[in-house]
């Protein structure tokens, strides 16, 4: 039995070395038939990395030829299959529109935008990749209405929209935690004036509410009524907005401190007019 899987070991071995060896000749002295025949077989059995950098050799050969279409949609999902989605959405999408008439074209279009999806960084990062992604997406999205592909589609977009907004969310947070509660507020009112249907729009409420709430407390005399007067709007927002809000009981007790400044502001107000 030992000696059994030694010898097959030792054959998967060969094969492979001989198929190397057919690789290199092919890859360095072979025609630029022999060399688009092995890519196209290197792609079909998986061996996409190779098959990249045979169907890259012969590109020059065969531009403007009818193979170039097959080649360029090899090589474009080459890279997608090896995770090079920057080159992929780049090839599909130059696929889509050198070949506007191709069988081929709805499938592209569709890795393109998926190619965008998949290289989009996480929240935190530069979301420029991101808005490429909805924009590729939104695009495919009008152009095919009845694909099968569109239930895919839009559920890419619901996750690339929730990471914009997290990232939006995560930024005026920051901004509060810095204590620049100006920037904070301001930013919360971006987030919920830009994305009306956003799953941060409670939190969001309630972080303003907390960023106004430090801003009056906080502030010079005579800027404190005015701040706290705006704290108390938002206050009645979150209420109005979310009467059971998981966030109700610390939002009162800020509104109860509130009411105390306003009242003690206009004691001082009425002693001096006395």
């Amino acid at each position: 039995m030992q000696k059994m899987k030694k010898i097959i070991v030792l054959f998967l071995v060969t094969i492979t070395f001989l198929s190397c060896s057919e690789y290199q000749k092919v890859l360095n002295k072979g025609t630029v038939a022999d060399q688009y025949k092995m890519a196209t077989s290197m792609y079909e059995v998986g061996k996409y990395g190779r098959s990249i950098t045979l169907f890259e050799k012969v590109t020059p050969s065969y531009r403007g030829k009818p193979q170039m279409e097959r080649i360029q949609f090899m090589i474009s999902d080459a890279y997608f299959q090896t995770k090079q989605y920057s080159l992929a959405s780049y090839y599909f999408e130059r696929f889509t529109k050198n070949y506007p008439k191709s069988t081929k074209k709805e499938e592209a279009a569709f890795l393109s935008a998926k190619s965008y999806y998949l290289d989009s960084p996480i929240f935190s990062l530069d979301q420029k990749t991101t808005h490429e992604a909805l924009d590729a997406l939104q695009q495919f999205i009008d152009t095919y209405p009845n694909s099968d592909k569109v239930e895919e589609a839009n559920k890419f977009v619901k996750e690339l929209q929730y990471k914009i907004e997290k990232k939006v969310f995560e930024v005026a947070k920051q901004y509060y935690h810095i204590e620049d509660y100006i920037a904070s507020i301001k930013s919360f009112d971006n987030l919920i004036s830009d994305y009306l249907g956003t799953s941060f729009r409670e939190e969001a409420i309630f972080y303003k509410l907390k960023a106004s709430y430090e801003l009056g407390i906080k502030s010079v005399a005579y800027k404190k009524e005015e701040r706290l007067d705006a704290a108390v709007k938002v206050h009645d927002k979150l209420k109005r907005n979310y009467p059971k809000s998981e966030y109700t009981e610390e939002s009162d007790k800020m509104l109860e401190r509130i009411n105390k400044e306003l009242a003690t502001i206009k004691n001082i107000v009425a002693n001096l007019e006395n």
